[in-house]
């Protein structure tokens, strides 16, 4: 297979992935893309001869793609592609006519912006975390010290701030953030929460409160997902008002860091959510590593626990999984959708 072809599967894989996600219309464009782009633009040249791996689990070509044309839509800046976006409904010929235009017309925007990774803040994988959280708080009775990896925006860093319903259980005060997914299976534990501190790391951390990286991170929400985009929103105003910044930082050298400080009368909760995955695997064992020596120096007074939502390989969604020292003890407590629409519910054994 060569190259272009690769590239061309790559965005009918992502088309279905889309599909699965509830956006037909960016399932529509990658279809497109698939089967229509050709070599007569340097932006169709840069995407059918990518140099790296165009696959959602290495350069996420088409979300790259896509998130590029959605921020030309939602800057005004090409109005001709902006009336072919939802909610405007047209065929596929004058949608794929008006992407070509655009391919033309903002040439430079489109292969700059292709030069960087997407950027996404799921706040609906909280609904997921959440019950993990509330098993880490029933299992030590401490407040909770969060560190969270590949934090992105640090949305979900205020999981604390929003509101919940999941099945008949309730949790959280009022807020402008309420998430609500499909649940199946027992309640989750009620437990009191306190946070006795939190931090988040990434490689590329955008700020709450700046106009352009909220657009940035709003632009790689599909543009079809009215509910996705008002909900980040409001998760931003949140992340704003607290002030806090994510660390821009290495993931394994914040890691050490925060690892080797010691939070007596406190459990140090180590957490990502569809982040670890993409991190090469050279990296992710030293991180592994890490950890693993770090909850073999846990103790009950200062406990160490790991909440991970990530792919598995499996095809019903992301495993959530808990690991806790210093006993080591761990366990699949339920599986949820990568966006979190849905959760499936075990539980941790016994409680």
């Amino acid at each position: 297979m060569g190259k272009a072809e690769i590239v061309r599967a790559s965005f009918r894989r992502q088309a279905k992935a889309c599909d699965d996600l509830g956006s037909p219309f960016t399932a529509r464009l990658c279809r497109l893309v698939a089967d229509r782009l050709n070599g007569e633009t340097a932006v169709a040249r840069r995407v059918l001869n990518w140099e790296g791996d165009p696959t959602v689990a290495g350069d996420a070509l088409a979300l790259r793609l896509a998130g590029s044309l959605h921020a030309l839509v939602r800057s005004g800046q090409d109005p001709a592609l902006a009336a072919v976006y939802p909610p405007e409904r047209v065929d596929d010929d004058a949608l794929w006519s008006a992407c070509e235009d655009a391919f033309r017309r903002d040439e430079r925007f489109i292969l700059e912006r292709l030069r960087s990774a997407p950027q996404t803040n799921e706040v609906r994988r909280a609904g997921a975390l959440l019950p993990g959280f509330l098993t880490i708080a029933r299992l030590f009775g401490k407040p909770l010290v969060l560190s969270e990896v590949g934090a992105s925006a640090g949305l979900n860093l205020h999981w604390d701030r929003y509101a919940y319903r999941l099945g008949a259980f309730v949790w959280g005060s009022a807020s402008s953030v309420e998430l609500t997914p499909d649940w199946k299976g027992p309640p989750p534990p009620d437990a009191e929460v306190t946070i006795a501190g939190r931090a988040g790391c990434d490689l590329n951390p955008l700020d709450p409160s700046s106009i352009d990286d909220r657009e940035r991170l709003a632009s790689y929400i599909w543009a079809d997902q009215a509910d996705r985009l008002e909900r980040a929103g409001n998760a931003l105003d949140i992340a704003a008002r607290t002030g806090m910044k994510v660390d821009r930082a290495d993931a394994i050298e914040w890691l050490a860091k925060r690892l080797s400080q010691r939070h007596a009368g406190c459990v140090h909760v180590v957490y990502h959510s569809i982040a670890w995955q993409y991190f090469p695997e050279a990296l992710k064992a030293k991180g592994e590593l890490l950890i693993a020596t770090a909850g073999a120096g846990a103790t009950q007074d200062a406990p160490l626990a790991r909440l991970q939502m990530e792919a598995d390989g499996n095809s019903d969604g992301a495993a959530l999984t808990l690991q806790v020292w210093p006993t080591g003890e761990r366990h699949e407590i339920g599986r949820a959708d990568f966006h979190g629409r849905w959760v499936r519910w075990r539980g941790w054994p016994g409680l």
